[in-house]
C-alpha cells in the first residue's frame, strides 16, 4: 500500500513525480470496433439457448464463433465472475491482465477479451452494455472490471479462518470439473481470474486499495458479448450479491443471472471472420 516510508525523500523527488506518462500499449493498431457489423448481425439474431445461473452456484455453458451471449440481470442486483475458455482447448482461456493493461481497469461495449499467452488473440468482443452510461463516479468506482480476481476460499481462510465452499472459485470448480467430467484437483488450475460482470469497484484514493460499492445493475440490464472463437464460458453468480458489503457470505441477499446465447442469420456476418492465434513465432531468440 506504501504507507511506510523510511527513506528520506530525495532532493530531486518532485521532478521524477512530474515525469509525464505514456500509455503502456496503445491498441491504435487494433481493427477498430465495427459497430454496424455487429448491429446488423444483432438485429437479425434467434435466441437458441436460456440458461440460470443459481445464486451462490456456477454453470457452464457454450457459445459457438460467430454467435451473440447476454448475462442478463433478473430478480435483483447481482455481481457475476466469468471465466472464458476456448471450447477446443482450455489451456487458452481469458486473460484479464492483458485484457486490462490494453483497454483499463473496466470494460464495456467496444472492447475485447483477450486470451493467455501463447496465443493472445480476442476471444469475445463486448457489443452491447445497458450499464455504460455509469462512467466512473466521484470515488472511482466503475462496473464490470478485470482488476479483481474472484473471491476464494484460500483468501477466505486467510482473512476469516474459516472455510467457506461458495466463493466463485470454487463454484467455477465445480462447474468445469462437471463439464470436464474431470476431477476438482485436476481442474482447478484452468479456473482464472475472471471479468467481474455488474460489479462496481476501483481504488481508493488514499491506500490505492481495491474497493467496492454495491452494484448499480437492475433487473433487465445486460452486458453483450460476440464469440470471436468457439468458447466454453463459466459464470459464477457471486456470494456476495451486489456486492455492497462483503463477499464469501452467506449473509448477502443473492438473486439468479440469466444467460441467453443468439444465433444471427445466415448471411449477417460476411465481412466477419474468427481471429487466428499470435503470429509470434515462439522461438524466444533461441537459436
Amino acid at each position: 500500500m506504501k504507507t511506510i516510508n523510511l527513506s528520506p525523500e530525495p532532493n530531486d523527488a518532485q521532478i521524477r513525480r512530474s515525469i509525464k506518462p505514456v500509455i503502456s500499449y496503445p491498441i491504435d493498431n487494433f481493427p477498430a470496433f465495427d459497430a454496424e457489423l455487429y448491429k446488423t448481425a444483432r438485429d437479425n439474431m434467434n435466441l437458441i439457448e436460456s440458461i440460470i445461473i443459481p445464486p451462490r452456484d456456477a454453470k457452464t455453458f457454450e457459445v459457438p464463433a460467430g454467435c451473440f451471449f447476454r448475462i442478463i440481470s433478473i430478480d435483483g442486483p447481482q455481481v457475476g465472475d466469468l471465466n472464458v475458455w476456448n471450447k477446443n482447448n482450455i489451456n487458452e482461456r481469458f486473460f484479464s491482465g492483458k485484457t486490462r493493461a490494453l483497454y483499463g481497469t473496466h470494460v464495456s461495449t467496444g472492447d475485447r477479451l483477450y486470451s493467455t499467452l501463447p496465443f493472445l488473440r480476442p476471444m469475445a468482443t463486448i457489443t452491447y452494455d445497458t450499464l455504460d452510461w455509469y462512467g466512473y463516479d466521484k470515488d472511482g468506482g466503475s462496473v464490470h472490471d478485470v482488476i479483481g480476481t474472484r473471491c476464494d476460499p484460500y483468501t477466505h481462510v486467510a482473512l476469516n479462518n474459516e472455510e467457506y465452499h461458495n466463493c466463485c472459485h470454487s463454484n467455477l470448480c465445480r462447474a468445469l470439473s462437471q463439464q470436464q467430467q474431470k476431477t476438482i484437483e485436476e481442474i482447478e488450475y484452468h479456473v482464472h481470474d475472471v471479468l467481474n460482470v455488474f460489479m462496481c469497484t476501483g481504488f481508493t484514493k488514499n491506500t490505492h486499495q481495491y474497493f467496492m460499492k454495491a452494484s448499480p445493475v437492475r433487473p433487465d440490464d445486460y452486458i453483450e458479448f460476440f464469440a470471436e472463437i468457439d468458447l466454453l464460458c463459466g459464470l459464477s453468480a457471486c456470494p456476495g450479491g451486489d456486492c455492497s458489503s462483503s463477499h464469501s457470505s452467506d449473509k448477502a441477499i443473492c438473486y439468479p443471472l440469466k444467460v441467453e446465447i443468439y444465433k444471427p442469420l445466415k448471411g449477417t456476418l460476411k465481412q466477419w471472420s474468427a481471429p487466428s492465434p499470435n503470429k509470434y513465432s515462439r522461438n524466444h531468440g533461441h537459436s
